[in-house]
């Protein structure tokens, strides 16, 4: 049994890659992310892999997209303004249904903005991140541990349903340092026939495009697409849920933030509120079941964000009106702390609204 190694999770996030079968990995350096590529960078040519660092952003996404058309296992890293960059060639690996795994440690913005962790990239990620009709799979890891467990997740939920997964990390995550255990397991590889490998004279030229000039065929595979995507959401959402068997109130986090809450919740338990939260781990699909179930008994639901409020709009969704749901945030790479989400749950279950 391997023993726990001490690693920053930037550095979990590579490590794990290389056990899930990576050997390409195309980035650009920006903060709060640079270990990834700079991990990378070590490991790759010792392991007979290719690192590069690309000349830009949007290079390196393109350069994923051709190593993704051969069928091989391959990555790239970036944090909030390069994902922005990376956005049409994300846009056009769904648009040719292929399998990749984009990395985003978030910073604050708009625009530059800071280098401190933020969640605010959260409309980005789940709502496709660019232009046209499609989804990513988001995993939002909040602990060391599953940056390194969901980085394999990651790959293989791209295999199994040809399409960009985004691990969506703060920048907290990116930088703290956990005892990780490697010894994850991996899922064996899915047949890709569909991959450009070569003919070798005994098939049909496989084809890999995003272009459909015909509307109608276009249309069918927008819908075959989602198909698959509602595929997705019936069998590959995840959450946690923690205290909420017989919670009046309800918090909704992930990340950093769900640790904080975490913490929250107990301290409300201390004093005899019923608190309990729930910590999506898939942002896209959102896990919506367990809001529903919950609105029928609980008081009221606090979304708790590093942001200006976006997870919010999904957890209203979810509970359909039925309870009040307000917000529990800070922003600009500000983190809220244990005595701020507890007083949201206070005001909550005293019925106050912000």
């Amino acid at each position: 049994m391997q023993e726990k190694v001490l690693m920053k999770g930037n550095e979990a996030i590579a490590e794990a890659a290389i056990i899930a079968g990576c050997r390409h990995y195309f980035g650009y350096p920006i903060t709060p992310q640079t270990e990834v590529a700079a991990y990378m960078a070590k490991r790759m040519p010792k392991i007979g892999g290719v690192f590069l660092q690309a000349e830009s952003e949007i290079a390196a996404i393109n350069m994923v997209y051709g190593v993704a058309a051969t069928g091989k296992r391959v990555m790239t890293s970036s944090s909030s303004p390069g994902i922005s960059l990376k956005g049409e060639g994300i846009s056009y690996l769904a648009g040719a249904d292929l399998p990749a795994l984009v990395v985003n440690v978030q910073r604050g913005g708009p625009g530059l903005g800071g280098i401190q962790p933020s969640q605010s990239d959260y409309f980005q990620s789940t709502r496709g991140g660019g232009h046209g009709d499609y989804h990513m799979i988001v995993l939002a890891p909040a602990s060391v541990q599953e940056m390194a467990q969901l980085t394999v997740k990651g790959f293989e939920l791209a295999d199994k349903y040809r399409m960009t997964s985004m691990i969506l990390a703060d920048g907290t995550m990116g930088q703290m340092m956990e005892p990780v255990d490697l010894n994850l397991t991996v899922e064996e590889s899915v047949e890709k026939p569909w991959a450009t490998t070569g003919t070798k004279m005994q098939r049909k030229h496989n084809i890999v495009n995003s272009l459909y000039l015909v509307p109608e065929m276009l249309e069918k595979t927008n819908f075959d697409r989602f198909e698959r995507y509602k595929t997705i959401e019936d069998t590959e959402t995840r959450y946690e849920e923690y205290l909420t068997e017989d919670a009046d109130i309800v918090v909704c986090a992930f990340g950093i933030a769900a640790r904080v809450s975490r913490n929250a919740v107990d301290e409300a338990r201390k004093q005899g509120i019923k608190a309990g939260l729930i910590r999506p781990i898939t942002l896209w699909p959102f896990p919506k079941k367990p809001f529903e179930r919950l609105s029928d008994t609980a008081k009221a639901f606090i979304s708790v964000e590093l942001s200006m409020g976006q997870m919010i709009e999904d957890v209203k969704l979810a509970v359909n009106c039925k309870k009040p749901v307000t917000l529990c945030n800070r922003a600009g790479g500000m983190i809220p702390s244990p005595e701020q989400v507890l007083d949201a749950i206070i005001k909550a279950d005293k019925g106050g609204n912000k």
